[in-house]
């Protein structure tokens, strides 16, 4: 097996784990990569796998440094939360040696693209989700939407989150959005504090192309692309958002689910706690 070892150098303890695993990594397989800070091109390397030691946020810029070549992910989880990046190094060393011998599942996730015409047309891939969202002096948004030809809905708000059934769960979930079936070709369009009844968040096929329109309130505007890459708006300005040609793929060992994320991560699906029932007299 041939192994990227990627991560976030700058997360504490990343730096401490890479240092005690990377022995046991080289015993294992051939380590190809061993980059921590994002720095290495990694479009012309062969690997089988790639090995993620940070948490969700590193997975994100993980995705996003292999481009349109793709390898399964392998999450350690040194961050907080760890939806993604799911295991503990403890329980990396008990499932690294199953994985290299293929005892494991790969799911598939939908990735989009978006591009800025005429101010940044080189399409930026994103597995979470993208922002726009306003800045000082915070004015409201004027945001058109656009699905393939037809004008879809005009939004009055703070910001507008479009995300993949991987994103889903994260900054759409608390502005309020569906969660998405992780495996599923779909997107959802988040509208966030719209100024009407009749703005709600919206599910529709990554088979279509989406057009964002800036009609209202350019000043402090920005486009965040998986909340690590900014750039500023222009009244009149779009952002086509599309489906990528490549999809990300996360490994699963066995014994893990996206439900039992939910319900252990998000404490979802959790019954109220009632008060006891008093006994009877």
């Amino acid at each position: 097996m041939r192994l990227l070892v990627l991560g976030n150098a700058g997360r504490p303890g990343v730096l401490e784990a890479a240092r005690d695993l990377r022995p046991w990594l080289e015993s294992l397989a051939k380590v190809v990569v061993f980059d921590l800070e994002q720095k290495v091109d990694l479009s012309a390397i062969n690997a089988d796998l790639t090995l993620v030691l940070g948490g969700d946020g590193a997975i994100l810029r993980a995705a996003r440094q292999m481009g349109y070549r793709q390898r399964p992910v392998l999450g350690v989880n040194l961050g907080r939360l760890g939806f993604l990046a799911d295991l503990s190094v403890s329980a990396l060393r008990s499932a690294l040696p199953g994985v290299l011998r293929g005892d494991f599942r790969t799911t598939r996730h939908v990735m989009l693209e978006c591009l800025v015409p005429r101010q940044h047309e080189h399409p930026m891939l994103f597995l979470n989700d993208i922002n726009i969202t306003n800045g000082p002096p915070f004015h409201m948004l004027g945001i058109d939407l656009m699905v393939g030809h037809e004008a879809a809905s005009r939004y009055s708000c703070d910001g507008l989150i479009v995300s993949t059934p991987v994103g889903s769960t994260a900054h759409s979930l608390s502005a309020g959005g569906p969660i998405l079936g992780q495996e599923i070709e779909a997107l959802v369009i988040t509208p966030i504090c719209p100024h009407g009844l009749g703005s709600r968040p919206l599910v529709d096929s990554t088979s279509k192309e989406y057009k964002l329109l800036l009609s209202h309130g350019e000043q402090g505007a920005m486009l965040v692309v998986d909340g690590q890459q900014s750039i500023p708006l222009k009244l009149g300005q779009e952002v086509v958002v599309r489906r990528a040609p490549v999809d990300f793929q996360l490994i699963k060992v066995p014994g893990q689910g996206f439900y039992q994320t939910l319900r252990e991560k998000l404490n979802w699906g959790t019954t109220p706690n009632y008060r006891p029932e008093s006994p009877p007299a």
